[in-house]
């Protein structure tokens, strides 16, 4: 069986003039990427809107099922891929709470999952956004467990390992890496996928967003602790194989989650 491929899509750079603008760049990697055979196509965080918003972010922010799910549902059956893509989302039921989200949109347009960022980086996103309470999302796309993270999520040992414990063998993870934070994709996300086991697709957003500038350096980590492949500074268009044969052979020689003495971490919480 062909191992299934996801695109990392790392751009564009700058925040988008419009919604509109999120959407023609996502259309034209959906179809970039459904031509180099992958059947994943994963975004950056806020990546229908922006990222440095500042207060529009609440003017900006829609449902789960708004208008940009809507279109990205199109683009996703049109170029028959999944999407995963992050948005600012709007509860109405919760009295219009503003939540840094990621959704994943199969190839049929149906939601596979939602997930709302459930540790909020510096004063800005805790100003935003409200922190989400679920750690663990996950769904079943082309024979993998997907999970999904965003950004500072990744940098805690404690959220990957969860998933990886949950069955989690592909992380979705999009992201607003700033610099000089390169280290975390460099060392931090190829050795969390190496201590947990699973792959880690992290997709970055790149060039600068009023006062952020942003690392680029989007990457797929592989269990074996190898990255896959790797963007550069610039926008870019990066796919991989996500081989569950590689992660079968990975985890059978590294135990490390079978090794593991939960009796003995009880302090960790």
């Amino acid at each position: 069986m062909t191992p299934p491929r996801i695109a990392l899509y790392q751009g564009p750079a700058g925040v988008p003039s419009s919604t509109s603008d999120s959407l023609a760049a996502l259309d034209a990697a959906a179809r970039r990427a459904a031509a180099a055979g992958a059947r994943i196509l994963l975004t950056n965080e806020l990546f229908l809107t922006g990222y440095a918003l500042g207060d529009a972010v609440s003017e900006r922010a829609e449902p789960a099922d708004g208008p940009g799910a809507r279109a990205v549902a199109r683009i996703a059956a049109e170029h028959g891929l999944a999407v995963g893509y992050g948005y600012p989302e709007r509860d109405e039921a919760d009295g219009g709470t503003v939540y840094n989200a990621l959704q994943l949109i199969g190839p049929d347009g149906a939601r596979l999952a939602n997930y709302r960022k459930t540790h909020l980086f510096g004063a800005y996103e805790t100003a935003h956004f409200r922190p989400g309470t679920e750690a663990v999302v996950q769904a079943d796309f082309a024979g993998l467990r997907l999970g999904l993270l965003i950004c500072y999520d990744v940098e805690f040992p404690e959220p990957v390992r969860a998933h990886a414990l949950a069955g989690t063998e592909l992380l979705l993870a999009p992201t607003a890496l700033m610099r000089p934070y390169e280290i975390v994709p460099q060392t931090i996300v190829p050795a969390r996928a190496w201590e947990s086991q699973l792959y880690i697709a992290y997709a970055n957003r790149c060039g600068e967003e009023g006062d952020f500038a942003f690392a680029g350096l989007s990457c797929l980590a592989a269990p074996d602790g190898t990255v896959r492949a790797r963007a550069g500074s610039g926008e870019d268009l990066i796919v991989a194989d996500v081989d569950p044969a590689l992660l079968k052979a990975s985890r059978a020689e590294n135990t490390y989650l079978a090794d593991r003495r939960p009796e003995l971490y009880a302090a960790l919480v």
